[in-house]
């Protein structure tokens, strides 16, 4: 991100000079209609509004009725290069601190449903003075304004804006910070308030240095259960049309913004999905870590998620139709979670075993009822045969990334899909990670206990502990895949070296956004959701994972009965000339070819010799 030195002048009472290139631009004011008369406390359009904002006078103001979503601008009457933005607290005792996290924007379009982002305040303005700040952004407007950060009223004694009259081009647009940012406006300035109802949106995000644009019509709503309940909502994004975002493997309408309040790293969920990838699901979602605004006001640093659907880049199993009713159609595939909310949906069931089951894929609004039975009954034999129906390979490296994230969720909430012609289910994809990484109260501190989490006080829908227990503690084949695959990732990069040096980087990719939110979001020093502990500051609570995924790696190993020995393993030559077999160190068939593999250890059989490979 690009920092603006911010420049303070003297102002005189009646007015004030710069000596700036750009003019003074002046324009018919614009803004939220109803102001505050305080003497009242009532509604009012004719004190306090939002005209005194463009007068001249820094002992005049604007207030709001309404705390959020209030904003003060000019029509300029033609596209105008914003090259420069001003600004003045209200005099009195909190005006200082009330422009912090204001923003300003730009549009083209009367309602702002096109409108960029120009500037955001991130210190505090002085009383009696101007404050200036440079604005990269090279796209002209016609209607700019300042919309208030949010429970702020909009108060503001002066605004104003410099710059010259083009349409300009999109060659350079601003982000808040080196992250993406994703800036909502919906119609009417309509707040998502639950997860039913759509609203209509313009969707853009801004990334690669102000570089690129992604700008797109769409629909936004809430989305999630319990991280609803939180004052930094979550939300579903959902393109009128297919879209490429930023470096997403997918081209898709859905996607999510995952909230990560109770996560003071930030990052817990992403890390997860580094674990996920070390032990070789077959697919790991998508994030990255997003700044985010909603009709021009700062929402907070969120992860941009793909969402689990099924999709030739996500969960990759054949989508099924309402005619999909009989015969080998009827198989598959089908996206189910169990999920101890599932009573709150409108497709669930319960099933014999006593687990809720949400089924995701087909819709709701289009599963029929034979497809409906067809996975409630296949549902109900893969728990009671589990050996025949259930892929072990998925199911175990989706515990060993529970359990090594030490995340008490795990099975709380876990997705499963069954593909058509096939009589396997598969689990997966990894997903919800706040609690993990030594975030809950209830089990910290994880690594002092003796049995996995799942078993010491985390969170388990219906009777998955018991379904659990079948496999990883009962069954000695499946303990000894799961230390198989344990191996073949720690020799590989599921190593502290390796997990140290991701949590480094992406503190320091963190580190401007985190800032931000912390502002907007002053929950440092309290304990929310189902924190343990307050750690004080940002690199502390990093720390406390760092530290965590140390001693959890060594707790892991000797859980499995495990001995890490990192050169224990050398490279053996292959005589390429002659036919061999790949498998992994579980016994998945990798063909005949060591090309293209990804990093890890691996079984080669070349006539009657096996050897270990390491690939690197």
């Amino acid at each position: 991100m690009r920092i603006y030195k911010v420049i303070l002048f003297s102002v005189l009472a009646f007015g004030f000079s710069e000596a700036f290139a750009d003019d003074k631009l002046t324009g018919t004011v614009i803004g939220t209609a109803e102001s505050v008369d305080y003497s009242s406390g009532s509604k009012s359009t004719t004190v306090n509004t939002c005209a005194n904002a463009f007068d001249g006078n820094l002992n005049t103001y604007f207030a709001s009725y309404d705390r959020s979503y209030t904003w003060a601008g000019q029509d300029l009457g033609s596209p105008h290069v914003i090259t420069r933005v001003a600004w003045s607290p209200r005099n009195d005792s909190q005006g200082e601190g009330r422009v912090v996290l204001g923003v300003f924007e730009g549009a083209n379009s009367p309602d702002f449903m096109d409108a960029l982002p120009l500037y955001i305040i991130t210190e505090k303005g002085t009383i009696g003075q101007m404050s200036y700040a440079d604005v990269s952004c090279s796209r002209g407007f016609r209607y700019v304004r300042y919309v208030g950060p949010s429970d702020a009223r909009c108060n503001i004694a002066e605004l104003a804006f410099y710059g010259h009259a083009g349409e300009g081009d999109d060659s350079h647009l601003f982000q808040l910070t080196n992250l993406p940012t994703v800036s909502i406006h919906t119609l009417n300035g309509e707040i998502p308030y639950d997860k039913e109802h759509q609203i209509v949106s313009q969707l853009t995000i801004i990334s690669n240095d102000g570089t690129q644009l992604l700008s797109e019509t769409g629909t936004t709503r809430e989305r999630g259960n319990y991280s609803r309940s939180f004052p930094k909502k979550p939300y579903r994004i959902k393109f009128d049309k297919k879209q490429h975002v930023l470096d997403a493997p997918a081209k898709a309408k859905k996607w999510t913004l995952i909230n990560n309040y109770g996560d003071k790293t930030l990052m817990r969920n992403l890390l997860a999905f580094e674990l996920s990838k070390q032990l070789g699901m077959p697919y790991t979602p998508y994030g990255t870590c997003v700044d985010v605004l909603l009709n021009g006001e700062y929402k907070g640093c969120y992860q941009l998620c793909d969402q689990i659907q099924i999709h030739a880049d996500r969960v990759n199993i054949t989508e099924m139709t309402p005619e999909d009713n009989a015969g080998e159609a009827l198989t598959g595939g089908y996206l189910v979670e169990v999920d101890a909310y599932a009573d709150q949906e409108t497709s669930y069931f319960y099933s014999n075993k006593g687990n809720p089951v949400t089924i995701k894929s087909p819709d709701e609004d289009q599963i029929t009822s034979q497809q409906k039975n067809y996975i409630k009954n296949y549902f109900n034999k893969m728990e009671s045969n589990w050996q025949t129906y259930l892929d072990l390979n998925t199911f175990l490296r989706h515990f060993l990334v529970g359990e090594l994230s030490g995340n008490t969720d795990t099975y709380w909430s876990v997705y499963m899909y069954k593909d058509r012609n096939d009589d396997l289910m598969y689990t997966g994809p990894v997903w919800d990670f706040d609690l993990a990484f030594e975030n809950d109260t209830r089990t910290y501190p994880i690594n002092n206990k003796s049995d996995y989490v799942y078993r010491s006080g985390g969170s388990c829908a219906g009777n998955m502990k018991s379904f659990v227990d079948k496999i990883v503690i009962n069954n000695a084949a499946a303990r000894q895949q799961m230390v198989d695959i344990w191996d073949e990732a720690r020799h590989a990069e599921l190593t502290e070296e390796h997990l140290v040096d991701w949590i480094d980087q992406m503190e320091a990719e963190l580190d401007q956004s985190q800032k931000l939110n912390f502002m907007r979001w002053d929950i440092m020093n309290t304990k929310v959701h189902q924190n343990p502990k307050v750690w004080g500051s940002y690199k502390a609570e990093v720390q406390n994972v760092r530290r965590f995924i140390k001693e959890r790696l060594f707790w892991m190993d000797k859980r499995l009965g495990y001995t890490y020995v990192p050169s224990a393993i050398s490279q053996v030559a292959i005589d390429y000339t002659q036919p061999y077999e790949v498998f992994s160190s579980s016994g998945l068939s990798y063909g005949h070819s060591l090309s293209g593999l990804k990093a890890g250890v691996y079984i080669v059989r070349q006539g009657h010799a096996a050897k270990k490979v390491v690939v690197r």
